[in-house]
């Protein structure tokens, strides 16, 4: 019974030492992240190919992609910008009142 425990407690410790060096080898791919400008005029680019484009001669597939794209585009464009919540101008306001 003795030697029973010790040969699992033994092949969980190889198993736990030989997953180890797996997950630690796993990097996360370095993220290339184009400037807020840039993707904005990207964008704007696109969106005016897509509106000059003619698309009588398109499918009604390639059409209902074309809109999917232009609402992803839109969406990604109304992302870029500062938000402040009530609150948030509210306790800057205060903070500027008390340091000035």
């Amino acid at each position: 019974m003795r030697t029973k425990n010790i040969i699992s407690a033994l092949l969980i410790a190889m198993c736990f030492s030989l997953l180890t060096p797996v997950y630690a080898a796993n990097e996360t791919p370095v993220k290339t992240e184009v400037p807020k400008e840039v993707r904005a005029q990207q964008i704007e680019n696109r969106l005016m190919e897509i509106r000059q484009m003619s698309k009588t001669n398109l499918s009604k597939a390639e059409k209902k992609d074309l809109r999917k794209e232009v609402k992803s585009l839109k969406k990604e464009a109304s992302t870029q910008g500062i938000y402040l919540s009530v609150g948030a101008v509210i306790i800057i306001i205060l903070l500027l009142i008390l340091l000035l």
